[in-house]
């Protein structure tokens, strides 16, 4: 299961990249990545729900990163961990299908392997104090 949901949350990050720097549309970019890819149907279906809750919660997302990394500026901050941390707090605060220390994990994950040095401390310090405040149950 892990390997589905890590496959899937790599394809949502590489779709919410195009989506970022771009002007395509997410119904391009979802077509493209079915077409481009050989994913399984479930990894699909996942990863699109991933990016149609940033998508549609976007503005709720980056106001809870320019709070909670006021020396990040969301402009300045990489495409990648801006990327990671709306994924990472969709799946924490609207989607009830991930554990939260999974979710954490996964976004932890995520940043070592495409982020640069400072990004996994970056993406767990602003879940974690986001968590703290919200008062996210464990």
């Amino acid at each position: 299961m892990a390997g589905i949901r890590r496959k899937a949350r790599i394809a949502a990050l590489q779709a919410l990249y195009e989506l970022d720097c771009t002007r395509h549309k997410v119904e391009e970019t979802s077509a493209r990545l079915r077409a481009g890819e050989t994913l399984t149907q479930e990894v699909l279906s996942f990863s699109e729900e991933l990016v149609r809750g940033v998508v549609q919660h976007k503005s709720e997302l980056d106001a809870l990163i320019k709070r909670f990394a006021p020396a990040f500026p969301l402009e300045q901050m990489s495409i990648i961990d801006r990327n990671i941390l709306r994924m990472a707090i969709f799946e924490i605060l609207f989607s009830d299908k991930t554990p939260l220390k999974v979710a954490i994990n996964e976004a932890i994950e995520l940043a070592k392997e495409f982020g640069s040095d400072s990004s996994p401390r970056l993406i767990n310090g602003v879940l974690g104090s986001i968590i703290t405040e919200r008062g996210v149950k464990q």
